[in-house]
């Protein structure tokens, strides 16, 4: 299964993965599952570490960095995305969220979430 994983989960799987539950652990060690990244997670972590939020204090380079050491795949944030986000209902207003939601429409990927009001989208979504 093609992973993508949200903010939250890659912050706990990489700093507190006391915090992912046993079916978010096994999906992330699961070599079958390919996983990725958005780089509006990177932008989302940088401006609530900016806005003091102790929950996202993390260095993006080095994250980045053991991301894709550890065979992670960076997804770049493009148009067609943006017109997704644009299509959504209003269901949730995290616009990070929307746009991981829009992105997993576009890319055929599966979400991986904690979140249930991003389980709540018509998507392709894992709540763990």
């Amino acid at each position: 299964m093609k992973l993508l994983l949200d903010t939250h989960i890659i912050l706990w799987a990489a700093a507190e993965p006391e915090q992912l539950s046993n079916k978010a652990k096994m999906l992330i060690e699961d070599p079958q599952n390919q996983l990725y990244f958005s780089a509006a997670s990177l932008w989302e972590i940088s401006i609530k570490n900016k806005l003091g939020r102790a929950d996202f204090k993390v260095d993006l380079a080095v994250l980045r960095r053991n991301l894709l050491d550890n065979g992670y795949e960076e997804i770049a944030i493009n148009g067609a995305h943006a017109i997704g986000v644009d299509a959504l209902p209003n269901i949730h207003k995290d616009p990070f969220d929307r746009m991981l939601i829009a992105q997993t429409a576009a890319e055929g990927v599966t979400l991986m979430t904690a979140d249930s009001v991003v389980a709540e989208y018509p998507i392709a979504v894992v709540k763990v």
